[in-house]
């Protein structure tokens, strides 16, 4: 199946509509898809053609854009480069591409014989993303067309988004949560408003000055915006908030303020979002009992929690390469569904921690320990211990000019969790503790 090139359709319809606000200028729907045919055609001249992968070397903002639409235009495999990653790491992104992105494709008069595609192929591969990492090597996910479209169908009718919809990216576009953002504006014609980089201030004033309506968080970012002041901003409607387990504390801390948070869950090979809050829903918090939950699966995806507790996912938004014999996308992470079908996110499989034959969930333990008011992060994983096989070990970062007292935490723990889920060892650093750039916390440089 066919369907109108979606850049194509935005600029025709909506032209003077702005597609990206950035700190080094905005650009309308018309001057994004002239900027992108101008693109398709550099591609093409450096030998680029249709099914061709093209990596992208360039930081978020207009030049990311173009170099994006270009490559949809012309039908190649866009394929983004995250710019922290070490040069190795980076060249085994490159591999494979035919062309190299890594100065703006520059604009100017349209070629006469460009190979523009009119329309885009859904079984068609469009972007290769490399997940984050958290437990392994990044690995390689092709999304096709219909991926993307399907997710960001979903997505609109979880969140009500609308013609005037204003989402503000300070993610990285090298990811699928970042990326996702640009793609959904253009399916819808509505504006992203793009950042290079998360930065704190920039993004407060933007909130207020730009009139964000929607932004895209993890669990650091929400709290940093928090631990500024931010309080009720006008003009938001959603903070959407995942990327990894996000406390409950936080989520409180976050509606006191005003904020309307919703939680979301998903993963590169799914397209981004797999489970959101719905709209109407994002103003209860945590007043009942689903609302420290993930949402239920959008309109176009079915949800499974698997005998061992492994979430379990199909749907269009799934990447054909990585869907399982048996039909499902196993995404190594753990949950539960509650009473209303709301998906709880537990921990990931890899990370369970066998101490004494009884199975642990770091999270759930890592939640009750950021739940004091004195600790800024924790991560629980497992040490060797001759007598437990494994002891539940408990990193904790206090909060500035906090004093933790290791008993206390024990305490703490063993009022709310089971005894062998209670940490036997707390170790006490500065940190900050590793994560990647969505949030996830990177356990495997920890043990």
């Amino acid at each position: 199946m066919e369907v109108d090139a979606w850049l194509a359709r935005a600029a025709a319809s909506m032209p003077q509509h702005m597609a990206l606000e950035t700190p080094a200028g905005d650009w309308s729907y018309a001057r994004l898809h002239a900027a992108a045919r101008f693109g398709a055609g550099e591609l093409a001249v450096r030998g680029a053609r249709p099914g061709d992968r093209v990596a992208i070397a360039l930081p978020a903002g207009l030049d990311f854009a173009q170099a994006l639409h270009a490559c949809f235009l012309l039908g190649a495999v866009a394929v983004p480069v995250d710019l922290r990653l070490a040069a190795l790491e980076q060249q085994r992104v490159l591999d494979g591409a035919v062309v190299v992105v890594a100065e703006p494709l520059g604009e100017g008069p349209e070629r006469a014989s460009l190979p523009i595609a009119p329309r885009h192929d859904l079984d068609a591969v469009a972007v290769v993303i490399y997940t984050s990492g958290t437990t392994a090597a990044p690995r390689p996910v092709e999304l096709t067309y219909g991926n993307l479209l399907w997710s960001a169908l979903g997505s609109g009718v979880a969140l009500a988004m609308g013609a005037n919809e204003r989402w503000l990216c300070a993610m990285t576009v090298a990811h699928v949560g970042g990326l996702s953002i640009l793609v959904r504006a253009a399916i819808r014609a509505t504006t992203a408003i793009v950042h290079e980089r998360f930065e704190v201030d920039r993004v407060l004033h933007d909130l207020s000055a730009r009139k964000a309506t929607g932004i895209s968080l993890v669990a650091t970012t929400l709290a940093r915006l928090l631990d500024q002041g931010l309080q009720r901003p006008e003009h938001l409607r959603c903070a959407l908030t995942g990327g990894g387990p996000v406390p409950a504390a936080l989520v409180t801390r976050a509606h006191q303020a005003g904020l309307p948070v919703g939680l979301t869950y998903g993963l590169s090979q799914a397209a981004s979002q797999v489970t959101t809050t719905p709209l109407q829903e994002i103003t209860r918090g945590l007043d009942d009992p689903g609302g420290a939950s993930a949402g239920p699966p959008l309109f176009c995806t079915r949800l499974q929690i698997a005998s061992d507790n492994e979430i379990l996912v199909r749907g269009p938004t799934v990447a054909p390469g990585a869907i399982a014999s048996d039909g499902w996308l196993h995404t190594g992470d753990l949950g539960a569904l509650d009473y209303r079908g709301r998906l709880l996110v537990t921990g990931r499989k890899v990370d369970t921690i066998v101490s004494g034959g009884e199975n642990i969930a770091p999270a759930e333990v890592e939640a009750v320990l950021e739940a004091h008011p004195q600790v800024l992060e924790a991560a629980v994983l497992a040490r060797f211990d001759p007598r437990w096989g494994e002891a539940v070990t408990a990193i904790v970062v206090p909060r500035a000019g906090a004093v933790l007292d290791p008993e206390a935490l024990r305490s703490l723990c063993a009022a709310s969790l089971a005894p062998f889920k209670v940490p036997k060892r707390f170790e006490l650093v500065d940190g900050p503790l590793p994560r990647t750039s969505s949030g996830k916390l990177l356990r495997r440089e920890l043990r």
